[in-house]
């Protein structure tokens, strides 16, 4: 027990976790091994402390301090245990429904199957030289009363459901609603998300593989304006007047909102221009215990200071 209980030990330990965590954001491969291994030894290590220690037992505040470094190392680790980050993309009047790519502990216990929203469009400000200022999200949901409510999100001011925090990304652009409609079989409607815009307006096309085919089609956005101001406050917003460019075959066919083509085995018709917005979810039930433990340590080793030095 005084073995585990050494200050030469815990150094080890923490040297250990630094490497850990090092190999975590560098290497990504058994991150969560990597930072757990460490963070175990450093439990053991400080419970043992305060066992053997008599000075800890003796003096209040300074037990209640390591009770509390050990309670932030036992809930980081159930934090790297059960998190969730991932990612999703929405378009206007679209109804969330599974993630594009996630990270997640492997305890992590998923409620996702029970979030529904939809996205009702956003407004973003500009601050000269594309400088993004304040994004606002208008979403809609149904709580768990079962009564429909709508609100507003940003960066910063999340939707909270069922213990997800989604929070809206600079990740955000144009969507082309498209219909393929085939010659035998049931039409499919679908948003063509377009890569982000401004960061990429000069590269406005995507690939669309016609559902049921194995025939892809290139949109290409035409748009003849610059549509947020480089040089002055400006805002995110449609074009008034744009037109699609679908090249298919080798061929390019424009196409305006409304209109169709006739393509071999069906028809490809374009109904307008939406936009979709990036959201980043985020799961960790621990944060808020971890804030009242650390705030707990800071307390008592200043109550400790104060009686030892006062």
């Amino acid at each position: 027990m005084r073995a585990l209980a050494s200050l030469k030990l815990t150094a080890a330990a923490l040297l250990a976790l630094a490497a850990g965590v090092t190999w975590a954001y560098v290497v990504r491969s058994q991150a969560l091994a990597a930072v757990l291994a460490p963070m175990t030894l450093l439990t053991l290590n400080l419970g043992a402390a305060i066992l053997v220690h008599p000075t800890f037992r003796r003096q209040l505040p300074l037990l209640v301090f390591h009770l509390a470094l050990l309670a932030l190392v036992l809930l980081a680790a159930a934090g790297r245990l059960s998190y969730l980050n991932g990612r999703v993309e929405l378009a206007t009047g679209e109804e969330f429904s599974r993630l594009l790519d996630s990270e997640r502990g492997p305890l992590h216990y998923s409620r996702l199957e029970r979030v529904a929203f939809v996205n009702e469009g956003f407004e973003i400000d500009y601050a000269p030289k594309w400088k993004r200022t304040e994004t606002r999200n208008r979403v809609r949901w149904r709580a768990a009363d079962g009564t429909e409510r709508s609100g507003i999100i940003g960066d910063q001011t999340p939707l909270v459901l069922e213990g997800y925090r989604f929070y809206t990304t600079s990740n955000k652009g144009f969507a082309l609603v498209l219909e393929w409609r085939p010659a035998n079989g049931r039409a499919a409607r679908g948003t063509l998300h377009l890569p982000p815009y401004p960061v990429m307006q000069l590269g406005q096309q995507a690939e669309w593989l016609l559902p049921s085919t194995d025939q892809k089609v290139l949109a290409r956005l035409r748009i003849d304006e610059e549509l947020i101001d480089y040089e002055k406050a400006s805002g995110f917003r449609l074009p008034p007047k744009h037109d699609v460019e679908i090249q298919v075959d080798g061929k390019s066919h424009r196409l305006v909102p409304g209109s169709a083509l006739e393509l071999a085995g069906g028809r490809l018709g374009y109904h307008g221009l939406t936009t979709w917005m990036g959201y980043v979810v985020f799961s960790d039930w621990t944060l808020p215990w971890l804030l009242a433990a650390a705030l707990l340590a800071a307390g008592t080793l200043a109550w400790h200071f104060w009686r030892k030095y006062a």
